[in-house]
């Protein structure tokens, strides 16, 4: 069986990695594409092109709906494709905070749909191994979890930028960094804010954020995100006995690259892979009611409930 997944919005993700991660994963198909641009919709080589949103969630050859449109349209599109009857894969971050995340489960279960998040960095097979070395209790027991995930870029008309659309580095790139914590510590992982600096840029939007948090009342985290800070991606991870940290090849965004994993003294390493397909082929094998393993719903409402308390600290 296939699963027919239709695409709401057809930009750089959708175009450059998920729509040929839908064409060459197992058990899918992309049916549908609807956006603003019809002729970019086309550019995606799906069987049918949508007019609109609506036409498309009301699509009975579509089974299930990816939705990738500005962070404040998210809410919205999820309700109504669940609504519809249709499973639901919304790009990160799934809400503006955790009252919507509420909303959008209470949907997903009303009418018996799944809605997850696409966080495609939890599919990563070396974030996956990171995940297994401290739940085999390798690194002994955690005491420090370190990230960050910086970039510069011209965000000019782009509603990363613009605080009225769901913009600024803690939402965008912090969600990544609150996600990782629940892949090591555990999805209902206890939290508490222990310290936060941020810098608002001229928009409105935090530039940067500096997070200190304590998870399970034991583990020091700290994230660093940033729009507005030279390129980087860290990953390091202290242990009573040993630590761990990611070698070559992106912390978060890792795609199709060779990459490292430095645990204690020992270098582990990775092929290339495709998470996105990876996403795509096991949400589509949960929605045919195979084995999967698409991390729960609570998931991303404890993210949301992180992120809140870091951005009201």
């Amino acid at each position: 069986m296939t699963v027919r997944w239709g695409f709401i919005g057809a930009g750089y993700v959708a175009s450059r990695a998920m729509a040929p991660a839908v064409h060459a994963a197992r058990g899918a198909s992309l049916q549908a594409v609807a956006s603003r641009d019809p002729d970019r919709s086309s550019q995606l080589e799906p069987v049918v092109v949508h007019d609109s949103y609506r036409t498309l969630i009301d699509d009975p050859d579509v089974d299930a709906v990816y939705i990738s449109l500005t962070n404040i349209q998210h809410k919205d599109w999820v309700v109504a494709a669940l609504k519809a009857g249709k499973h639901v894969l919304c790009e990160k971050p799934l809400a503006l905070d955790a009252d919507e995340v509420r909303t959008m489960q209470a949907a997903a279960a009303r009418h018996q749909c799944l809605l997850v998040e696409a966080v495609w960095t939890r599919w990563q097979p070396r974030m996956k191994r990171m995940a297994e070395v401290i739940r085999r209790g390798d690194l002994g027991d955690i005491l420090s979890i370190s990230t960050a995930f910086t970039f510069q870029g011209d965000l000019t008309d782009n509603y990363r930028s613009q605080p009225e659309m769901g913009g600024g580095a803690l939402l965008d790139v912090g969600c990544y960094q609150a996600h990782l914590w629940l892949m090591l510590m555990g999805e209902s992982v206890e939290f508490s804010v222990d310290n936060v600096v941020s810098v608002t840029g001229p928009t409105g939007v935090d530039l940067t954020t500096s997070a200190q948090v304590a998870l399970n009342h034991s583990v020091q985290a700290d994230a660093l995100c940033s729009f507005d800070m030279a390129p980087q991606q860290r990953i390091a991870v202290a242990g009573s006995t040993s630590s761990m940290r990611t070698g070559e090849g992106e912390a978060f965004t890792l795609w199709k690259h060779d990459a490292t994993l430095v645990i204690g003294d020992t270098v582990e390493r990775f092929p290339p892979d495709d998470a996105f397909a990876l996403m795509v082929e096991d949400v589509s094998a949960a929605i045919l009611g195979d084995t999967a393993t698409v991390f729960p719903e609570s998931g991303s409402l404890r993210v949301a409930e992180i992120l809140d308390s870091i951005r009201a600290f």
